[in-house]
């Protein structure tokens, strides 16, 4: 078995940890859970630092659990946030499970003839036969208001208000780790720093209970090298799932990282050792231009969540921008890779029924479109050469119908190497 603490440490995953912590991992097989509450029906990637977390602890010969949070799911965790949420009916959280239970199965392995095979639990399950009054007698009378209220999560929401509902957010997480501790054997729970509260009132639960010894793990919450939240765009977060964010869009943003950022996010987001970590970084320190750290990154886990298939179709979508492309593999794209290659770039429209009828070149750049400011202008481009319509240089000859559409909705248009038009037809 690895040392998973030391194995943490290189890759700078300790944010906090509890003494004892590491002399009880090396005692032998140890089990661990992250819980995650399923707040929507995929995991992004802010999510993925906890599982990569327990990916790590697998890797290290130990068993991992992850509790998604039927139960607290529905209450909502206060921690550091600035209003209460929104809470989830039971059949959008039984739904939300089963999307997330699909992509946890692409980090962990969960087959059971290996001894330290992960297991997906739900705490609705032993939640949901507690009474109200049974609950607060057997077990809110083992932690007191005033260690509840000492919590850094608890005290930043008194100033602005927090209802009893999230207040017992923190009591029904530490009955998980009880309930764990007890049923699984569980002496172990990690996530992230802002969870140091709720995992601690676990942990200080099976002492006054149990007069047994639990411990935690804390990593640091991810932050990109210029403060701004890991994971956000300006569009949002990076989802796991294709329908929300596209493989290709997916592969971009690890592709599109900092220096700093890469050399961090390689560490916690691959299963890469040290040696070979150390030997990308002295690649990368040669030529940064070449982004060696960024592609390896974002090879790496494009292929982990989506499939080599997409990592392929996603290197080959990044072509297009650089001259490289075809109409051939323009043709390929499906309809939400081609707009997030070409997002950002102007779009005009035209109807079906005008490109039904058959458009000139001059006319459908000039006219119907004002993709350019005048025939002239579109004349002087098609003499340079330099228009292209799906990736084909074109002349004034060319004549624009439905046969020139691209997801039977689009037609590119470019001028020059860098200069994108979308002609939207509807």
């Amino acid at each position: 078995m690895k040392d998973f603490v030391a194995e943490l440490k290189w890759r700078n995953m300790i944010h906090s940890i509890m003494p004892g912590t590491e002399e009880e991992l090396k005692r032998g097989i140890a089990t661990a859970y992250v819980g995650i509450d399923p707040t929507a029906d995929s995991l992004h990637i802010g999510h993925l630092v906890g599982i990569m977390i327990l990916t790590h602890f697998q890797a290290c010969g130990h068993r991992p659990l992850v509790v998604l949070g039927g139960a607290t799911g529905m209450i909502g965790d206060p921690s550091f946030k600035s209003q209460e949420r929104v809470l989830l009916t039971p059949e959008t959280i039984r739904h939300n499970q089963d999307c997330i239970k699909k992509q946890l199965e692409k980090f962990l392995s969960f087959d059971e003839k290996e001894e330290n095979h992960a297991l997906i639990l739900n705490n609705y399950d032993w939640m949901k036969d507690w009474s109200f009054i049974d609950f607060i007698r057997e077990i809110g009378k083992h932690i007191t208001v005033n260690y509840m209220m000492a919590k850094d999560s608890v005290k930043k929401r008194i100033e602005t208000g927090i209802s009893f509902t999230e207040f017992s957010y923190q009591l029904m997480q530490g009955y998980d780790y009880l309930y764990l501790y007890q049923k699984y054997g569980c002496k172990l729970q990690m996530g992230g720093s802002d969870q140091w509260g709720n995992i601690t009132t676990g942990a200080e639960l099976i002492r006054r209970v149990l007069d047994k010894e639990a411990f935690a793990i804390t990593c640091p919450l991810i932050t990109k090298a210029d403060g701004k939240k890991f994971g956000k765009t300006e569009k949002g977060n990076i989802w796991l799932d294709r329908e929300k964010t596209s493989p290709y869009a997916f592969y971009q943003f690890w592709l599109n990282l900092s220096d700093e950022d890469a050399a961090r996010f390689i560490r916690i987001f691959t299963l890469k050792s040290e040696e070979e970590v150390l030997e990308l970084e002295n690649l990368h320190s040669q030529d940064p231009s070449q982004r060696v750290l960024q592609k390896a990154l974002a090879k790496d886990i494009t292929i982990k969540v989506h499939s080599q298939e997409d990592y392929d179709a996603a290197i080959e979508a990044s072509q297009i921008l650089f001259g490289k492309g075809t109409t051939e593999t323009l043709k390929k794209l499906d309809e939400q890779t081609f707009l997030s290659v070409f997002d950002g770039v102007p779009q005009f429209k035209v109807t079906k029924t005008e490109l039904q009828n058959k458009i000139g070149i001059i006319d459908l750049l000039a006219e119907k479109t004002k993709v350019l400011s005048s025939k002239g202008e579109v004349r002087r481009a098609l003499k340079e050469n330099s228009l292209s319509i799906n990736k084909e240089k074109i002349d004034e000859n060319y004549i624009a119908d439905t046969s020139s559409l691209l997801n039977d909705k689009y037609i590119l248009v470019q001028k020059g190497k860098k200069n994108y038009f979308i002609i939207v037809v509807e």
